[in-house]
Parts: structure tokens; C-alpha cells; sequence
């Protein structure tokens, strides 16, 4: 006996009816055609791979993520990709990379164990891009940019940028001779921006007054370009790592809004989104009424190049079911529904083929239909051939 509850989809695993996934798939057309403009070479990678090679380097927040299975050809653990950025970078590294930058970009879904903690979906649809083999920050701003230019092409309006750099936490952690367990203990406490268990947490490590004052003062360094140089201040006890890496967010703030003079930009200097992975500026574009970013990016310079050289990366992704539900884009155009008799006639057939062809829908009627579909015009056979009638 069939229960009704087998119908029933896993929690945070969605199915699009046609109207949705028209949508969705108007906006994917769309946007792999803006990268191509860009210069961006589409990627296809794996729904899984080994495991081992799937988590390389990204660190425990994406193995928490994956789904695990054993290969019955193998016998070795398999994994479901949870994102897609890691994939595109070996496949960078190991089979695309020569000498000049190399631009990717990928589109398709993934699978997650837990899901995002706004959006609650456990089976995305990524989309983004990568730009490998260049360390200038303006390679930064040419990911920002494309970024914009997708959520602009998805229809997201009203869109906030918010910019933060990991190097300026790791760069005082490093120079205030942090354990690892120590570093990792304030990371947690700064995402969670409690201000409380943070001071009692430097007062628990052998830090004088200074470095206390420096890291208390992360929390507060967020807002409007001003807050940079006054962390050019408060944190120049860390040294010209700390320094360099406020620099860096101050000319990638110059160009952008050298290009977007209307565009918001917002500096949190205790965001450090997807820390174990990225080495350098870290951003994440948010739009009012929803609570978590649609779109977010950053460098990861860490990856291993050809002959065991550094590979310098930055990228975005997004979710395209986000961008799709967020869009202001008007609604689907529809096109005229062409209804063709039950008609066994080859004029008939190469009439249908013609129509088809040339983009229209075209729907012929079966024998066993009680009424005709939803329809605007109808084909017919008039003085011998067949001509659309309304």
C-alpha cells in the first residue's frame, strides 16, 4: 500500500514546477552568456569524486558539508560535492594553468549535508567564476565586478557590498605569537561578535595591554571607508602584514567606487567568511529583506600550482535559485501556443517542424484528448494548406 508520506521530499531538498524553473533557466542562459563576454572559459567538474581529493585544503566547515558514500568499484569513500570552487581550482591547477591568468566559470547543483542556515536548502544551484595566476588586487576588483554584473543580469536590486580582509585577523594572531588552538578559540568568539566572552578570553592568554586593545578593537572597526584608517591606528601593533592588508582594502574601496560611485560599500573587519580557506580580501553582497548574503567571494592564494608553485585564485559564487526567487525581472514572456490537429498529413508535419524551428510552441492534439490544451492560435487546412488562424 502506497503512503502518502513517500511522496514527501528529504528536508531542504526542492523541486522547481515549470514556471520556476523557466525562470531559473532564462537567468542561467543569461548569465553564462555575460561571462563568456568576460572572458570566462565554462567548466563542467564532477558530482563526486574521492574524497580525499574533493576536500583538499578547504578545511573542516566543507567536510561537515559533504555527503559520503563508498565507490562499490573501488571500495574507496566518495564524496558529493558541496561546492563547486575547490573542484574548479584542481581542475585549474592540474590541467588548464599555463602562465597568463586563466578565467573559469561553472554553473550547476551541489549537494550539502546541512544547508544554509537563511535559504535552508541542502541542493543549491552554484554559479560563479574564478581567476587564477594573478596576486594585483585589480583581479579582486574584476571578480567584484562580475559578481555585480550577475546579480544586476539575475534582477537583484538594491545590492550592499560588505568587505572585510582575513589577513589583517591572521596577521595580528601571527604577531602576537598565537597558538593555533588560541587563534582558533578567538576566530569562533569574533563571528559570534560576542564582546563579552571576547575580553574574558584575552584576559585568560599572556597578552599585554596592547594586543588586548587590538583585537578588542576589531568588533568596532566595521562601517564606512573611515573605519579603515582608523584601523591603520588601532591595529598598527601587527605590523606591515596588518598594515598592507588595510591597503589593499582601501584601493580595491577607490576603485570601486571609482566605477560605482551609487553603490554602498560596508567594512567589517571581524567578518572572516570561510577563514581556513581564504588568504586576502573577503567580500559578500547583500540585498534588504534578506538575512544573508546573496552572493560572496574572496582570494585563496594557497592552492598548489603546477611543479608545486603557489597559485594565486580569487572568485564568487552564488546561488542561482536565490538570485531566481530575489529577481525583478518581469515576469516570463509568454510565447503564442500553437494547437495542430490529430492529423496524419506530411504537409501537416513539415508545417510543425517549420514552426518549431522558428521557436514557436507548437502542441498536437492526441487521440484519446476529452478538450483541447490552453492554446492562442490553431492550425488548419485552408484551400489546401495549412495557414495559423486565431
Amino acid at each position: 500500500m502506497l503512503n502518502e508520506n513517500n511522496w514527501m521530499l528529504p528536508e531542504g531538498i526542492e523541486e522547481l514546477l515549470p514556471e520556476d524553473a523557466a525562470r531559473l533557466e532564462i537567468i542561467r542562459r543569461e548569465l553564462l552568456d555575460v561571462f563568456q563576454t568576460w572572458g570566462y572559459q565554462y567548466v563542467i567538474p564532477p558530482m563526486v569524486e574521492y574524497l580525499d581529493s574533493l576536500l583538499i585544503g578547504t578545511g573542516n566547515e566543507l567536510a561537515l558539508q559533504t555527503f559520503k558514500l563508498t565507490d562499490q568499484i573501488s571500495g574507496k569513500t566518495l564524496g558529493v560535492r558541496a561546492d563547486m570552487t575547490p573542484q574548479v581550482a584542481r581542475m585549474a591547477s592540474n590541467h588548464i594553468y599555463q602562465s597568463a591568468p586563466v578565467r573559469l566559470c561553472y554553473l550547476g547543483s551541489i549537494l550539502q549535508a546541512r544547508g544554509a542556515k537563511i535559504a535552508k536548502s541542502r541542493s543549491p544551484m552554484q554559479v560563479g567564476a574564478e581567476l587564477y595566476g594573478s596576486r594585483h588586487v585589480k583581479s579582486d576588483v574584476e571578480i567584484i565586478r562580475l559578481m555585480l554584473e550577475t546579480l544586476a543580469t539575475a534582477g537583484v536590486q538594491e545590492v550592499h557590498l560588505d568587505l572585510g580582509h582575513v589577513a589583517i585577523f591572521r596577521g595580528l594572531a601571527k604577531s602576537a605569537a598565537l597558538s593555533s588552538q588560541q587563534e582558533a578559540e578567538l576566530f569562533e568568539v569574533l563571528q559570534r561578535k560576542a564582546t563579552d566572552e571576547l575580553e574574558q578570553l584575552l584576559n585568560s592568554y599572556p597578552l599585554d595591554s596592547g594586543w588586548q586593545q587590538a583585537f578588542n578593537s576589531l568588533l568596532s572597526l566595521n562601517g564606512d571607508e573611515s573605519v579603515l584608517q582608523q584601523a591603520k591606528s588601532s591595529l598598527a601593533i601587527g605590523g606591515d602584514e596588518v598594515i598592507h592588508a588595510i591597503d589593499e582594502l582601501q584601493e580595491i574601496a577607490a576603485l570601486l567606487q571609482l566605477m560605482y560611485p551609487a553603490l554602498p560599500l560596508y567594512f567589517d573587519l571581524a567578518e572572516l567568511r570561510c577563514y581556513q580557506y581564504q588568504t586576502g580580501v573577503v567580500f559578500a553582497a547583500f540585498v534588504p529583506g534578506f538575512g544573508s548574503e546573496v552572493a560572496r567571494g574572496g582570494r585563496y592564494d594557497n592552492l598548489t600550482g603546477q611543479r608545486g608553485s603557489s597559485l594565486a585564485a580569487t572568485g564568487f559564487s552564488a546561488d542561482i535559485k536565490v538570485l531566481a526567487r530575489l529577481s525583478s525581472l518581469s515576469e516570463i514572456a509568454q510565447k503564442q501556443i500553437i494547437l495542430a490537429p490529430d492529423v496524419a498529413d506530411a504537409d501537416l508535419y513539415e508545417t510543425i517542424r517549420q514552426l518549431r524551428a522558428s521557436g514557436n510552441i507548437v502542441l498536437q492534439q492526441l487521440p484519446d484528448e476529452t478538450e483541447p490544451p490552453v492554446h492562442t492560435a490553431r492550425l488548419e487546412n485552408i484551400q489546401g494548406q495549412w495557414q495559423l488562424s486565431q
